[in-house]
């Protein structure tokens, strides 16, 4: 009996906290209002194309310097991704927040986002858009990024 109850109380935690991180999700929506400026650099969506920055369909879950249609990163950003998996929640907030302190020679001369809930928000947004630029589930994209 007490195994039982450990494992209904384990599968009822575990629903718990999958609740919660789903709850934790930004706002996609709000987090378009936010990409407004990245928009001088970067593109995402049907048609997107790169510009001064890579386009961003399907960032979320891909691998950091992945090939985005025949962008040249920098060399510094190279040599910084060339360990990173994927582009997941924690590592689009770290380069989200100040993208010279992650990679001082990078090409991106944005200072960063400072709140959180933009953060969030503006993942959400990241993860709401598939390689070809539809629609996805972002919930599901950062989950499977996560795992990566």
């Amino acid at each position: 009996m007490r195994i039982i109850t450990l494992v209904l109380a384990g599968a009822a935690l575990g629903y718990a906290v999958g609740a919660a991180s789903a709850q934790e999700m930004g706002d996609p929506a709000a987090g378009e209002k936010i990409f407004n400026k990245c928009k001088a650099c970067h593109a995402i969506g049907e048609g997107a194309k790169n510009r001064i920055g890579p386009e961003l369909n399907g960032i979320v879950g891909d691998k950091p310097g992945a090939d985005r249609g025949g962008y040249k990163f920098s060399k510094g950003f190279q040599d910084w991704a060339a360990d990173k998996t994927a582009w997941n929640e924690t590592l689009l907030t770290q380069w989200l927040t100040n993208p010279r302190a992650v990679v001082k020679t990078t090409k991106m001369a944005f200072p960063g986002l400072k709140k959180d809930a933009d953060l969030k928000n503006v993942i959400a947004y990241l993860a709401s858009f598939d390689a070809k630029g539809g629609k996805q589930d972002p919930a599901a994209a950062l989950k499977a990024a996560a795992s990566k």
